[in-house]
């Protein structure tokens, strides 16, 4: 991205929140997986108790990746007419509802529960790193490590309880429980809505410098593929690292525990990766190191399926590295507030929509070639073209 114009006149000043209500951008990450990781472990059952087959199923698994990417660029419009805090507090709320809502408003209920949950979800994902940007200028790649293990964590606790509760009591509330984590979170968010931090406004521009679009920038789309395919890679093993697994002998329980761990290792691949991505203007030795991981794991499941416990713990350190990478990188590469909401925006949305289409191809290939091999052939690839746009997203060329 080219250089910003010179502002005319000064921005206005940020307020400074005291530490714990700043610290509150972390617990909004917490709100924003459960909803997602709880369907998984009990898919089985509404698909029972639904009569819905797995393709139905998997288009379920799907919805809220596809309204992340058309909800995504549209959350900057809503950002500069109501401000980050109140939109993310909103937000917060509609997850809510929608979350404790979709289960128990039978199917047509349980689709349009899920779109209006995945739009709330993708209203945090974008805004919640900008206000980081601005709240922790100084630390962007630390403090986007932590937002993601917060990410991490509440997707991994959500999916490791989904079966007790619902063996407790029922598919229904092990979906809707989360929509009370939701509320709590807004409660501790509300304080920011009230005397919420002025947005520095965008930087002025002339005739002979006009604002050039994020959509037209050669960099923005640099770091757009590189969060999709990073994305891609991740939806493809959360959705099918325990049938791969299964299809090499290993048990349903230890394909199980082993996508637990790959969650639990992306958080600390996730806390483990800002160091590398400090250098203002050098982040490449983070996407490299954060990359390599995920394309060395795929191959692993591929030649020595063996050792899968090893590729989990590979892959899981991969990923949550790679989340922290391309999120730095929206921050970094965006020159102003406005900007960086956009460019989260575009990078969000054609990376979900990537993402979307994953797991929908691993299990068409799959399918039309009777087993996992060509599969894990493709993603690979991907995994090496993931590689090669974070070498050159990572060097900034302004």
């Amino acid at each position: 991205m080219r250089e910003a114009p010179v502002a005319q006149s000064a921005a206005p000043a940020v307020r400074q929140y005291s530490p714990a209500i700043t610290a509150t951008a972390f617990v909004v990450a917490l709100s924003l997986r459960p909803a997602l990781t709880a369907v998984g472990p009990v898919l089985p059952r509404i698909g029972v108790d639904l009569h819905l087959g797995e393709g139905v199923l998997g288009l379920l698994g799907t919805l809220p990746l596809l309204a992340f990417a058309f909800a995504s660029p549209l959350v900057h419009l809503l950002s500069r007419r109501f401000g980050m805090e109140r939109t993310v507090f909103v937000s917060l709320l509609v997850l809510a509802v929608g979350t404790a809502a979709r289960p128990y408003t039978g199917l047509a209920g349980l689709w349009i529960g899920t779109v209006v949950v995945g739009a709330a979800i993708a209203v945090g994902n974008v805004l919640v790193p900008v206000i980081l940007k601005r709240d922790y200028a100084a630390n962007v790649s630390r403090a986007t490590g932590i937002y993601t293990a917060f990410i991490t964590g509440g997707a991994a606790v959500a999916s490791l309880v989904a079966v007790p509760i619902a063996n407790a009591a029922g598919w229904r509330l092990a979906l809707a429980v989360w929509g009370g984590l939701a509320v709590l979170v807004a409660l501790v968010w509300l304080p920011r809505t009230i005397s919420p931090a002025p947005v520095p406004a965008a930087p002025a521009t002339d005739d002979e410098n006009p604002p050039v679009s994020v959509w037209r920038q050669p960099m923005a789309w640099l770091v757009t593929f590189f969060m999709g395919l990073q994305s891609t890679s991740f939806y493809l093993l959360v959705n099918w690292l325990p049938t791969i697994e299964i299809s090499t002998g290993i048990s349903e329980k230890t394909a199980g525990v082993h996508i637990f761990l790959f969650q639990v290792f992306g958080l600390i691949g996730g806390l483990s990766i800002p160091w590398l991505m400090r250098h203002p203007t050098d982040q490449r030795p983070g996407t490299i190191a954060a990359s390599v991981p995920i394309l060395t794991a795929l191959l692993g499941l591929l030649l020595l399926p063996d050792l899968a416990l090893l590729w989990v713990v590979l892959a899981g350190l991969g990923q949550g590295a790679a989340l922290v990478a391309a999120l730095s990188l929206i921050s970094i590469r965006g020159r102003s507030h406005h900007e960086t909401t956009q460019l989260s925006g575009m990078a969000q949305s054609v990376g979900y929509l990537l993402a979307a289409g994953g797991p929908v191809a691993a299990g068409f290939i799959t399918e039309h070639t009777g087993g996992w091999d060509t599969t894990l052939i493709v993603f690979a690839a991907l995994a090496t073209i993931q590689l090669a746009l974070g070498f050159a997203a990572g060097r900034d060329s302004r």
